[in-house]
């Protein structure tokens, strides 16, 4: 049986975010076992179909901030919408307060 691909176990990781919650890039490099390549992960965002199931819009930056315009066009507004839906809140600058929205997987 052939080990699952950097790729299929950083879409792993993003499938166990809750409903509510959101990680960052390099949260989910770590927890997909790639400390230090949070890269990885958005070049893994980058590469998802457009009817992929993994829930994308839970993963945001460092500070809390939606950086998928950057990469998918208008990426970031639908990002902004599906987050708002699950009930995740922005603060005034924009960002997600991740003392409140972060995913603490235990």
């Amino acid at each position: 049986m052939k080990p699952p691909s950097r790729y299929e176990r950083i879409y792993a990781v993003i499938r166990r975010i809750p409903k509510g919650r959101v990680a960052t890039y390099g949260q989910i490099a770590d927890l997909a076992g790639f400390p230090d390549h949070a890269r990885q992960v958005g070049y893994a965002l980058y590469a998802l179909s457009e009817h992929s199931t993994v829930p994308w819009h839970r993963v945001v930056n460092a500070q809390g901030r939606l950086s998928l315009g950057r990469v998918i066009p208008e990426g970031d507004v639908e990002q902004r919408i599906r987050l708002e839906i699950e009930g995740v809140r922005f603060d005034a600058d924009g960002r997600i307060p991740l003392g409140k929205f972060q995913w603490r997987p235990r």
